[in-house]
């Protein structure tokens, strides 16, 4: 028996080294697929900010887009609320005024209903940024310099998109 004894610890004694390569190496494998882990999981960390960019771009560019095709087709109608404004002023008989006020009104509740705002910059001081100056009028008394005495044509705008600048007179 005890030869028994000496040839299993012997055994055990011939094991103990492998087993500390096996578990040598098994630790080393491991770090290695923590570290692939890592890297696999930073590769889809970075697609996944990519894509939510890619998304965001393209909702931008839609809305782009979307805004000017609606600045487009309101620019090809303005002309139409012009002319019906100008025939208001006409003074035609009263049912004939009633009517064009009718319709004027129409295409007024058209444009806010699409969110599309009138620029009239009476009496503010002059902004480039909302009207074009395409004439200088003296300075009468209680006139203040720079500001909007006449609007010829009116703006207009959609959101933050000027749509049409409005044509003003200004004060010297």
């Amino acid at each position: 028996m005890e030869e028994k004894k000496k040839k299993t610890d012997s055994a055990k004694k011939a094991e103990e080294p492998s087993l500390k390569e096996e578990n040598a190496r098994l630790s080393e494998e491991t770090e290695k697929l923590k570290a692939l882990a890592e890297e696999y999981k930073d590769k889809w960390m970075r697609s996944v900010a990519e894509f939510d960019n890619y998304k965001k771009r393209n909702a931008k560019l839609w809305q782009d887009a979307f805004t000017e095709g609606i600045a487009s087709v309101v620019t090809k109608i303005l002309p139409v609320g012009d002319n019906l404004e100008r025939a208001i002023s006409l003074g035609f008989d009263e049912k004939t005024t009633e009517g064009l006020k009718a319709v004027k009104r129409r295409y007024d509740e058209t444009l806010a209903a699409m969110e599309i705002e009138e620029i009239n910059p009476v009496g503010e001081i002059f902004n480039p940024n909302y009207a074009e100056a395409v004439m200088q009028v003296e300075k009468e008394e209680g006139d203040t310099s720079d500001t909007v005495k006449q609007v010829f044509e009116k703006g207009y705008r959609f959101k933050d998109k000027i749509i049409r600048y409005a044509k003003v007179s200004v004060i010297k």
